[in-house]
C-alpha cells in the first residue's frame, strides 16, 4: 500500500483585489464625502426627458444621434449617456440647499485606446442661496490636489456645456510639460434650475463631471483604457 494514501494534495489559494476602476471610485466618492456630498443613485435606462431635455441639451444636439448614443425600445429609451439624470431626479425631489455626488456605468458609442462604450463617471452638484465660479475653483483644486498632489499645475479652459453657464474644462500638466483633461465643471444654467422647479433668482448652484477610467489612467500611468478589461491577472495584480 502506498503510503501517500488518504493524503490530500495541496490546493493553491490566491485572495482576488478590488478592481482598480472599483478602487477609484470608491477612492473618488470618499473623497466627495468628506467634502460634504450625500451619494445618490439612478437608473442605467433613462428616458430622453432625463437624460436629455431637463438638461438643456437640445434635439439638434450631436449627443442625441444615432451614432453617438444607445437608444433602445423605438428611441424611447437611452442607456444613460451620463449620471447627471440622476442628480436632476435629486433636484426634483429635494429642496435646497443640497450637495450631491452620483458615480456609475455610463454609455456612448466610443471605442479607442482612450474611450469605450461603457465607462464609469462621477458627477456632483451642490445648490445653495448664492455659489459663485470662485467657490467652484476651490473645490476643484482641492479634488485635485488630493488626487495627484498640492505641486500639481492646474488650467482652467473656457468651455460649453448646455446645463453649465459658465463652463469650463480643467486640465493638469503632466511630468513631460503636456497639459491633460482631467474633468468637466461649470455653474448649472438657470434653465435646468427651472425645469427642476428651483427659482434660478433665490439659488445658484456648480456642478462638475469625471470620467473614473480617466483618473485611474492617469494615476496609474495606463495609456490604453481597454487594459482594464482584457481579465489579464497579471495586468490586475498590480493594482
Amino acid at each position: 500500500m502506498s503510503s501517500n494514501q488518504g493524503i490530500k494534495p495541496s490546493i493553491s489559494q490566491e485572495f482576488g483585489t478590488e478592481h482598480p476602476i472599483n478602487q477609484t471610485k470608491t477612492y473618488l466618492l470618499s473623497l466627495l464625502s468628506k467634502l460634504g456630498f450625500n451619494f445618490i443613485e439612478g437608473p442605467e435606462i433613462e428616458t430622453e426627458k432625463y437624460n436629455f431635455d431637463m438638461l438643456n441639451i437640445k434635439k439638434s444636439h450631436p449627443a442625441r444621434q444615432m451614432h453617438d448614443t444607445f437608444y433602445i425600445e423605438n428611441k424611447d429609451f437611452v442607456l444613460r449617456t451620463h449620471t447627471s439624470p440622476v442628480q436632476i431626479r435629486a433636484m426634483i425631489s429635494s429642496k435646497p440647499p443640497f450637495s450631491f455626488v452620483s458615480g456609475g456605468k455610463v454609455y456612448r458609442k466610443d471605442d479607442d485606446s482612450t474611450h469605450l462604450p461603457m465607462f464609469h463617471q462621477i458627477e456632483g452638484i451642490h445648490i445653495e442661496a448664492q455659489v459663485d465660479f470662485a467657490q467652484l475653483k476651490d473645490l476643484i483644486y482641492k479634488i485635485i490636489h488630493e488626487l495627484f498632489g498640492s505641486e500639481i499645475d492646474i488650467r482652467f479652459r473656457p468651455s460649453y456645456f448646455p446645463f453649465t453657464e459658465p463652463s469650463a474644462e480643467v486640465d493638469i500638466k503632466s511630468e513631460n510639460g503636456k497639459w491633460l483633461e482631467i474633468l468637466g465643471c461649470g455653474i448649472i444654467n438657470p434653465v435646468v434650475l427651472e425645469n427642476c422647479n428651483i427659482d434660478p433668482n433665490s439659488f445658484s448652484g456648480l456642478a462638475f463631471g469625471l470620467g473614473v477610467e480617466r483618473i485611474a489612467m492617469l494615476k496609474y500611468g495606463i495609456t490604453d483604457i481597454r487594459d482594464f478589461y482584457k481579465s489579464n491577472l497579471d495586468f490586475l495584480k498590480q493594482f
